[in-house]
């Protein structure tokens, strides 16, 4: 039985790649020239290996390396999806909810932690606090469709924000309809190596890098009112930033 597949697969013979690496460069893609859209079901194993005359365990390796790219998300009794991707442009604010709501992705957060403690040193000096003095701390991992995109730790002084319990999907839209959401922010972004901790809650290997972002939101009074402490995962996430030249 075939199955029509919206691109062309033909082994090379003289590759020095093995099959199955053939055919996840091609179907990766397939993947990125849009043929296959965010959250779409993924031909099976049985329907790869019909319509492109290729052995199941072919097609099952190379699903793997997309796997393990990042590319697909096995959701366990119901197939291979390809995964969300998050572009997040640098020169607008907004939330984690808004940028997957415009995409058309389900966000959600799974809770760690939603309570007080004293601020830290760093977390003081972000914020303009005196020592002694409490904050919120939000303690969370943020999915779209269920996949996780990264785990993210929010600090916001407790005038701020006197019952952090009552923040749902969205801090930023807690923050509005309070009337105390940040109108900018400043960003830093860096890359590191996740350890164990981290390597667990963004289900990715220990080592593997992660975009580390740090973010102090701003009220038009120039006080800060957060600081979130982001970890995201790579193979998910791009930042794009535009650039312009005076003149």
């Amino acid at each position: 039985m075939s199955h029509k597949l919206p691109f062309q697969f033909k082994p090379d013979s003289e590759a020095a790649s093995p099959l199955y690496m053939q055919l996840a460069h091609k179907l990766a893609q397939a993947i990125r020239e849009g043929h296959y859209q965010a959250d779409e079901a993924l031909p099976s194993e049985r329907v790869l290996s019909e319509s492109l005359d290729l052995s199941r365990v072919t097609a099952r390796k190379a699903i793997d390396r997309l796997v393990e790219q990042g590319l697909i998300v096995r959701k366990r009794g119901s197939g291979n999806y390809i995964a969300p991707k998050l572009e997040q442009p640098l020169s607008r604010l907004t939330s984690f909810s808004e940028e997957l709501h415009q995409r058309g992705f389900k966000p959600s957060s799974r809770w760690l932690t939603r309570g007080f403690a004293m601020a830290a040193p760093d977390e003081q000096l972000a914020l303009g606090l005196t020592t002694g003095q409490r904050v919120a701390r939000l303690e969370r991992l943020r999915l779209a469709d269920q996949v996780v995109m990264a785990y993210e730790l929010s600090v916001l002084p407790e005038a701020q924000l006197p019952d952090p319990q009552k923040v749902g999907s969205s801090l930023y839209e807690y923050l509005a309809q309070a009337g105390r959401a940040p109108v900018r922010a400043l960003q830093h972004i860096r890359a590191i190596n996740a350890d164990s901790r981290l390597a667990g809650l963004l289900e990715v290997p220990v080592g593997q890098a992660v975009l580390f972002i740090t973010r102090v939101g701003y009220l038009e009074s120039g006080q800060a009112v957060e600081l979130t402490h982001s970890y995201c995962r790579s193979d998910y996430y791009d930042f794009v930033a535009e650039m312009r030249r005076d003149g």
